[in-house]
């Protein structure tokens, strides 16, 4: 086998920048729907379903990478390093909805504005265990025994890569978890809103998701501020 053979890990990194290449092609797309849809209801939830659909997409290609290579998402290659900065857990913070929603949604009822006060309340919650729970898988990657793992004989390699499996694993569950919490808040938040309501949210978060990539892109390019 040739010395400069791709490994599986290089293949399924490839594979997936090209897949995110396309997705943000068409997230470009999807907002400038968005952002000229007609006032029709059914237009609306045509559209409001295509782009709901679109980010489902995106974390089943995120589950395959996870299967495949758990830490390429922790820190993943195809993000600028001002976008990785911003991350938790593989992606941005899902109380991130509510701060959108709060600046973009117009003309919420009162009880509307309750229901976001729960779900605000709920995710805060939830972020929070998942948090304990990363810290806790951090602090098991630098106790002595994993240090000391990294350094053994080949007579240990079976308990090495024992060790090794039980940290992607744990891994791939907060990353499990982290993900759920973004697409259940998500899904609360959208209950919630009228379809007008939940083109602005959308428009505003895919908005948001392009000026930081395209800021992050700008930054890399021309090297950190001196």
């Amino acid at each position: 086998m040739s010395m400069f053979a791709s490994t599986p890990q290089q293949n399924l990194q490839k594979s997936f920048e090209a897949f995110y290449e396309g997705w943000l092609a068409h997230h470009e797309n999807f907002l400038q729907q968005l952002l000229s849809v007609k006032p029709d209801d059914a237009e609306q939830r045509t559209i409001i379903k295509k782009v709901l659909c679109h980010y489902e997409q995106f974390l089943e290609e995120k589950s395959n990478v996870a299967n495949g290579d758990i830490f390429l998402l922790f820190s993943p290659p195809w993000l600028s390093a001002y976008e990785r900065s911003l991350l938790w857990i593989g992606d941005y913070k899902p109380s991130l909805i509510l701060r959108l929603a709060d600046g973009a949604v117009k003309n919420l009822t009162a009880e509307q504005r309750d229901k976001m006060e729960r779900v605000r309340g709920e995710t805060k919650r939830a972020e929070r265990e998942v948090s304990e729970v990363m810290a806790s898988v951090q602090e098991s990657m630098a106790s002595p025994r994993m240090l000391a793992l990294i350094r053994v004989v080949d007579g240990e390699k079976t308990e090495q890569d024992s060790a090794l499996r039980g940290l992607k694993e744990a891994l791939r569950n907060v990353l499990e978890r982290g993900d759920a919490l973004r697409a259940s808040t998500m899904r609360n938040v959208v209950e919630i809103l009228n379809p007008p309501q939940t083109v602005q949210l959308l428009a505003a978060t895919m908005r948001f998701q392009m000026r930081v990539r395209t800021h992050g892109l700008l930054r890399d390019e021309v090297g950190p501020s001196r």
